[in-house]
């Protein structure tokens, strides 16, 4: 709304006109002795409201998936979980082999403090794959049994994966509200439902894939976070248990670059 003051010394009236954000007045000043003035102005200050509620459509993760590893060797083999000739050694992961690709279908931000704190949630899958430094590792299904198999000394791939529909929550705080690639950090919990775990072999060109749950277990939850520093985001997850029903003691965790528009 615009105002205009009246001035004793002379008579003023002003049209109006509002399109969209932008607000044209057309001013008439008329004094005593003096020719009618007419003077146009357009103003542009309209401010627009920011949405409650925003909405980031297919977000991506790339990263790199690896676990803490507490197992004792002993009891897992004596368990008959893994075989005899199988240590930590064996569970050597190649680092930049194991990839965590995370597909989030979409993530919200929820104002709750003049959109600086929000409630931030989403929907996606995340998807990782362990690559051991031993490829003879072999797991056998029905009952679970990881063993070093003679067979694959000279394979191509050997890949383990486990992949997850998860649901993330996370309390947000955004310092540059406004901005797109912005400034903030963001933290809370996932809750994850194992929906496909398989082991891929390839090996001269022939590939084998075979699907179990080799005794994961079914739900993953963790403690998460991101880091906006502008165009740059980061973003890690720890779960908060082992990612195993039994025999072993390996704690996931990944950590990797997101591609998101705030």
């Amino acid at each position: 709304m615009t105002c205009l003051a009246q001035d004793t010394t002379s008579k003023e009236k002003a049209d109006t006109i509002r399109v969209g954000g932008m607000i044209i007045i057309k001013e008439h000043k008329d004094k005593e002795g003096e020719k009618n003035n007419t003077n146009v102005v357009i103003s542009n200050h309209h401010k627009r409201k920011s949405s409650n509620i925003s909405t980031n459509w297919v977000i991506l993760d790339f990263g790199f998936s690896n676990f803490n590893d507490k197992t004792d060797y002993a009891a897992a083999r004596t368990s008959g979980f893994i075989g005899q000739d199988v240590g930590p050694d064996q569970f050597d992961l190649r680092t930049g082999k194991s990839v965590n690709v995370n597909i989030w279908f979409f993530m919200q931000r929820l104002n709750v403090v003049q959109h600086i704190v929000n409630l931030k949630y989403g929907l996606g899958l995340e998807l990782n794959n362990y690559r051991f430094e031993d490829e003879r590792l072999h797991f056998a299904k029905n009952p679970t049994l990881i063993y070093l198999d003679p067979d694959w000394n000279v394979v191509d791939k050997n890949k383990f994966a486990a992949d997850y529909v998860t649901v993330p929550l996370m309390v947000n705080f955004n310092f540059t509200p406004g901005r797109e690639n912005g400034f903030g950090l963001s933290a809370g919990v996932s809750a994850g439902f194992l929906y496909s775990s398989r082991q891929k072999i390839k090996v001269d060109g022939d590939k084998d894939k075979q699907h179990d749950d080799f005794d994961l277990e079914q739900w993953k939850f963790s403690y998460i976070g991101e880091l906006n520093l502008g165009p740059v985001k980061l973003y890690g997850s720890y779960a908060m248990h082992n990612m195993w029903e039994k025999g072993l003691d390996q704690t996931p965790y990944n950590v990797g670059i997101r591609f998101s528009h705030w």
